[in-house]
């Protein structure tokens, strides 16, 4: 297998872009919805969750199901109704 140009570029990179202490992608998927939760809701991220942002970074795969969740956390929070009472 022969590679061109643009994916030996792409592939220098990612390489450029490790580091010596990553997550793979079970270990991301495990902790991507309190990732998820925290983003939504405003908060900073623990440095236990500095991994997942960065896997999220080079990851085409979790990079998608991460954006797949929260396009459904978003949609939970639309359908779901306001708890405050109506003001009469």
């Amino acid at each position: 297998m022969t590679l061109d140009k643009k994916q030996i570029n792409g592939l220098m990179q990612l390489i450029g872009l490790t580091r010596d202490s990553e997550i793979n992608c079970d270990q991301c998927l495990n902790l991507i919805a309190e990732f998820a939760e925290r983003e939504l809701a405003g908060k900073s991220f623990p440095e236990s969750l500095e991994k997942v942002e960065h896997h999220l970074s080079i990851c085409r795969e979790c990079c998608e199901e991460y954006r797949l969740l929260i396009q459904a956390l978003k949609t939970m929070d639309e359908d779901e109704p306001d708890p405050s009472p109506p003001r009469l």
